[in-house]
């Protein structure tokens, strides 16, 4: 499910421009991004939740990858400042979110620019073991 919300600016990110890697560092798997293969459909084009759903890497999105909730809440563990800055809404919706640290965001609206990998680590919490088959 993905789409827009309508009480939102969605805001303008520039895309990367040369391959870069996101290693989801509690499932043990890195996923290589080709900046001329983003747009798959939930959250923000080339978001990594974006990137997570279109490699079978499944992070929980009540949603739908709108910023309306903060289900999709992760932590960068490195290369955060490489990616998008987060808006007022997203703080907004992270107030919401159980465990906020200063490395947290939300994957639908975490856009990297590829100018570094990134490192992604999905709460405990928040991780649907069901889903993922551990």
């Amino acid at each position: 499910m993905g789409g827009t919300n309508p009480y939102i600016k969605i805001p303008e990110i520039p895309k990367p421009q040369k391959p870069f890697r996101i290693r989801f560092e509690t499932l043990n798997k890195v996923i290589e991004v080709s900046p001329d293969r983003l747009a798959f459909g939930t959250g923000l084009p080339g978001s990594i939740l974006d990137i997570a759903l279109s490699h079978g890497i499944d992070i929980d999105h009540a949603c739908g990858g709108v910023c309306a909730c903060s289900t999709c809440h992760i932590y960068i563990k490195q290369g955060m400042k490489n990616c998008s800055i987060a808006t007022d809404n997203e703080n907004d919706m992270l107030d919401l979110a159980p465990d906020v640290k200063p490395i947290s965001r939300l994957a639908c609206q975490c856009v990297p620019n590829g100018e570094e990998d990134i490192v992604v680590e999905i709460p405990s919490w928040n991780r649907n073991l069901v889903r993922e088959g551990k």
